[in-house]
């Protein structure tokens, strides 16, 4: 048997993992963009949902925040949760056919004016979204109109899906800013220059305060408020929301949050989010262990 190469300080079940994700986009990413996106909605939903423990965290989930939900409606959030998260990963890695759509989408909220105003006059912006539609439409899109914005990111957990994640993500735009003290200090300077960042501050933080989130204490990292705070930045929260064909969205930019405490700045953004999600209910990503202890 052939060993698995190790470049990164993974573990074979990762190297295997990374293999088969591998070959699934390699075959989805020969189709034609619109059958390429539900197809890879289907096979997340269905096939790797399942053999991860999705439905039962996201049931897990909507039991603690949505308790009175029902289960026609449970049942359907199973289903098209991991749907929308699988057509947003082959979109993510779709590149130019990705940008080609997210590009021609109008700006569209009560923030629109002024986000165009801190462009115009070189002000710093945190743009917070969610895990929510696909987040990285709305970088697409701005980056497209000149904003210069850059994002900061996660790591994966898994060292070969990292590698070539990275390079799809920063196809869509660039700078990209990682999490760790090298990263923080490029992210830094790049707002101090007037730059803009997306941010995403919807998952658990271990360090973070006990903000409520669904009627629930939920750890939230209070850095993007912070930043906003030192630096003079404008906070929009902006999201990407999937409209009924599956493959377009509508961006909205919402209005600037005022500024405050961090605790106060940071709440807003969490009843922003909620305020949407309830809307949408499907379109989050409730497979997250949001309001773990």
């Amino acid at each position: 048997m052939t060993q698995a190469p190790a470049p990164f300080n993974g573990t074979t079940a990762q190297w295997l993992t990374d293999r088969m994700i591998r070959a699934l986009f390699w075959g989805l990413l020969v189709l034609p963009y619109r059958w390429r996106v539900p197809l890879c909605g289907w096979v997340m939903a269905r096939i790797i949902a399942p053999l991860a423990g999705w439905p039962k965290r996201i049931r897990a989930n909507l039991a603690l925040t949505l308790p009175d939900l029902a289960e026609t409606e449970i049942a359907r959030m199973v289903r098209k949760v991991p749907d929308n998260i699988g057509r947003t990963v082959i979109e993510i890695y779709s590149g130019k056919d990705f940008i080609a759509r997210a590009t021609s989408l109008p700006l569209t909220g009560d923030g629109v004016a002024a986000l165009e105003a801190a462009k115009a006059e070189g002000r710093p912006v945190i743009l917070a979204t969610g895990h929510f539609g696909n987040y990285d439409a709305v970088r697409a899109a701005l980056i497209a109109r000149g904003y210069p914005l850059g994002a900061l990111y996660r790591p994966m957990s898994n060292p070969w899906f990292n590698d070539h994640y990275v390079r799809a993500i920063g196809t869509i735009g660039q700078p990209l800013f990682e999490r760790g003290r090298h990263g923080m200090a490029l992210m830094l300077r790049h707002l101090k220059s007037g730059g803009m960042l997306g941010i995403l501050p919807d998952q658990r933080i271990g360090a973070g305060a006990k903000l409520m989130f669904f009627g629930q204490e939920a750890l939230t990292a209070l850095s993007a408020a912070e930043m906003a705070l030192k630096y003079d930045a404008l906070l929009i929260p902006t999201y990407a929301i999937r409209q009924s064909d599956g493959l377009s969205f509508r961006i909205i930019v919402d209005a600037p949050i005022p500024n405050g405490t961090p605790e106060e700045m940071t709440q807003a953004l969490n009843d922003n989010l909620e305020g949407l999600i309830r809307k949408y209910p499907d379109q989050w990503f409730w497979i997250h262990r949001r309001w773990k202890p």
